[in-house]
């Protein structure tokens, strides 16, 4: 019988006891738990934490330690982009390259199918060598109409002299006037064939000319030095008129555009000197010009990473390479490669030491993209 004291149901050790909104286990090993909050959420907020520690310390580490002088911003290596097309409508025979492969100026890349002019091609030659012949005729008709001509205007003048004398009637010298007036209207008619026969034969070379330059239009060559960024069309395929067969990328006008604050804008001029590091090979600033800055300003496009927390307005720079030194750098030339823009807008500043422009080694960066194939 319990005592009067006690209740009747005492809890035991090692029981819990339940109240609203907390749940405590007797056991002093287990881990304690805030009321009303899972394990689960208590992992979540620990990577969050983490997550933002992280964001910050990248963010305080990656800011370019730049000296006064000189203003950075991120971008992508741009390339001028061409096409190759077809001039006119037509059914592609052959491809001669693959993407990435370097092509140089006046390159055969790829041919048309050309059967159909070839074969109005020949028709025109065989017309001009048939309106030749023609021409030969009408010459030959000239050289009779004229010696008839020439016989009958003499037989007029003799009859036109024996009239006077009384040695033929004037009848007969009417008909030898008119056999002299009918014979040169025929010379007229041969000299007037033999024109248009010659009519003929240049408009018959007009027309193999023409097609001659249609059947020359359908062999497609590089326009310059560049790489092939995408191969579009592929053999068989019919094209319409100007329908692209290659996209290439100019290897010689290569630039980076970066988004520069409005503070620093200001005081960069056009030719200032630039440095451009590629993400692939930071070991290998690459010199570069100023060549461009946008007279507006824009809000700092997404995609682009800025030192700064942030720039409500930026302005647009172009950081040209160099056209004469390109060809050092042309494995890097990649449309889309990541990298650092670096602008001098103090003339008296000098470079740090890891922006100076080193001399490229060819063994310690990888091979252009692609080989230039003999047609």
């Amino acid at each position: 019988m319990s005592s009067p004291s006690q209740p009747a149901f005492a809890p035991q050790h090692g029981v819990g006891t339940a109240k609203t909104g907390d749940f405590r286990k007797n056991d002093s090993s287990a881990t304690a738990v805030p009321a009303g909050m899972s394990r689960r959420n208590l992992y979540i907020i620990a990577l969050l934490v983490l997550a933002a520690a992280g964001a910050a310390a990248w963010y305080i580490f990656s800011a370019p330690a730049l000296p006064p002088g000189f203003a950075a911003g991120n971008g992508r290596l741009e390339a001028n982009e061409i096409y190759v097309a077809s001039k006119y409508a037509g059914r592609v025979r052959d491809i001669l390259f693959n993407e990435g492969d370097t092509v140089q100026a006046g390159q055969v890349v790829a041919r048309m199918d050309t059967s159909a002019l070839d074969a109005q091609l020949r028709q025109e030659q065989t017309q001009i060598v048939e309106s030749e012949n023609t021409r030969k005729v009408a010459l030959a008709q000239i050289a009779v109409k004229q010696a008839d001509y020439n016989y009958a205007q003499s037989q007029y003048q003799r009859s036109k002299q024996l009239v006077t004398r009384g040695a033929v009637s004037g009848q007969e010298a009417e008909i030898d006037n008119a056999r002299m007036l009918a014979s040169r209207a025929e010379l007229v008619g041969a000299q007037a064939e033999a024109v248009r026969t010659a009519s003929a034969i240049d408009a018959a070379k007009a027309t193999a000319d023409r097609i001659s330059a249609e059947i020359n239009d359908a062999v497609l060559v590089s326009p310059m030095k560049a790489r092939i960024q995408t191969r579009i069309s592929e053999p068989g395929e019919v094209l319409g008129q100007g329908g692209r067969v290659f996209s290439l990328a100019d290897l010689s006008d290569v630039y980076m555009y970066v988004f520069l604050p409005e503070s620093v804008t200001g005081k960069i001029k056009l030719g200032s000197e630039a440095r451009i590091v590629l993400d692939a090979a930071p070991q290998y600033p690459i010199r570069a010009t100023v060549s461009y800055v946008s007279p507006t300003a824009q809000f700092t496009p997404k995609t682009v990473e800025t030192a700064e927390e942030s720039h409500n307005l930026t302005f647009r720079v172009k950081l040209q390479l160099d056209k004469n030194r390109l060809r050092e750098y042309e494995p890097f030339v990649k449309s889309g490669l990541p990298g650092m823009g670096y602008v001098r807008f103090d003339d008296s500043a000098p470079w740090p030491e890891k922006l100076q422009v080193k001399a490229v080694d060819p063994r310690t960066i990888w091979n252009a993209t692609g080989a230039s194939r003999a047609n």
